[in-house]
């Protein structure tokens, strides 16, 4: 479970950091920093529900697993992880080269992280991360769209706040998920 919810965490820094990096001008101040706080809090809470869901799920590793745990975060994550930052880097020096407003930096910052979630999936086998995959990466080409729009200033809103929320409503889902269900289902046994 450690594992599983590491990369949650690293999951709902990441949308806490867009939120808070990005909840500015054209909204409100107080619509900015009233997200800002939520996210914060939303993040601060994370490590309770998390603990709950630890709890819950001690019982099963008393009974002892002849199962090995995944290797979440080994072999084909890592190259995962070198393609997504030298995407990551050499996407906005490409952007920046090509004169793109400074707006469309967070546009792919969030396509890139939105794509790194899709390849995990195939390489985790969990459907779930799709879900916030697709989002941010369908907000992080909005974004990209955007920028060469009159909406050039909306950028951070949809491509930063957006995504953020979607990452943290994707960490909260998926502890409150571990907390109702902490045991995987067994397989069933083939004849």
């Amino acid at each position: 479970m450690l594992q599983r919810m590491s990369g949650v965490f690293i999951g709902a820094l990441f949308g806490t950091i867009f939120v808070v990096a990005n909840a500015h001008s054209p909204l409100p101040p107080a619509v900015g920093n009233t997200l800002r706080v939520l996210a914060v809090l939303t993040f601060a809470g994370l490590p309770a529900l998390a603990l709950r869901a630890g709890r819950q799920e001690r019982p099963a590793a008393a009974q002892g697993s002849a199962e090995p745990q995944p290797p979440w975060f080994r072999g084909k994550f890592a190259l995962v992880v070198v393609a997504e930052v030298v995407l990551l880097i050499g996407g906005n020096l490409a952007l920046r080269a090509a004169g793109a407003p400074e707006e469309t930096a967070v546009a792919w910052i969030a396509l890139i992280v939105g794509l790194h979630f899709v390849a995990l999936m195939a390489v985790w086998k969990r459907r779930s991360i799709a879900v916030p995959g697709v989002a941010l990466t369908v907000l992080g080409a909005a974004g990209l769209a955007m920028a060469a729009s009159p909406a050039v200033a909306w950028v951070p809103f949809v491509s930063g706040v957006l995504s953020g929320v979607a990452l943290l409503g994707g960490s909260a889902y998926a502890v409150l998920r571990t907390s109702r269900h902490p045991y995987p289902a067994a397989p069933t046994p083939q004849p």
